[in-house]
């Protein structure tokens, strides 16, 4: 018994330590490698207004829109609604997501809406959409801003990251970075 409990000691104390040291300074001196020492990269456009891996509210007619967030984009505390699909309660806010979308973008039917604009994603601070999301958006953008829409194609391709290497990740569009470089249009 008293070596059982000799070795749990010893062994509590070396996991302490791995975990609670060591692994933390080894993250932070990888993090110090990466641009902007670990701290995100950071969207500049007149001012600092925010950081390309934190989605933002976009709800004006004249900007594309981003996911939605489940957490009222608050990085401070990230996360996902935890309700499942038969949840009326989450449901019903899936039906407010999908209303107020056909409502601003009336030439969009509801099948065409890409899940991604009415669906929060994991974390609820998704910086990304996809493609098809920011094309469905393009007569809504088009009308307000009276751009043409081969010039909204061509700022969607010119935004749109392709995954790693091919094959790693989805084909998407940073909402920040696309509204950013339409305001520059004007």
């Amino acid at each position: 018994m008293k070596n059982n409990l000799i070795i749990g000691i010893r062994m509590t104390v070396v996991l302490l330590v791995l975990f609670m040291v060591i692994y933390p300074l080894s993250v932070w001196a990888v993090a110090q490698l990466a641009p902007n020492n670990g701290k995100g990269e950071v969207v500049v456009y007149k001012q600092n207004i925010g950081y390309s891996n934190i989605g933002q509210n976009f709800t004006a007619d004249k900007y594309f829109w981003g996911r939605p967030s489940a957490v009222d984009y608050n990085a401070a505390g990230s996360g996902a609604s935890n309700k499942g699909a038969s949840n009326e309660e989450y449901l019903a806010v899936l039906q407010g997501r999908i209303d107020t979308f056909l409502l601003k973008n009336p030439t969009v039917k509801k099948l065409d809406i890409p899940i991604d604009l009415v669906t929060a994603s994991a974390s609820g601070l998704d910086p990304n959409i996809s493609v098809a999301s920011a094309e469905v958006q393009i007569a809504r953008v088009q009308k307000t801003r009276k751009i043409s829409s081969e010039k909204l194609n061509s700022l969607i391709d010119a935004n749109t990251e392709h995954p790693f290497l091919g094959i790693f990740g989805p084909t998407k569009v940073n909402v920040l970075k696309l509204n950013i470089a339409l305001d520059q249009l004007n």
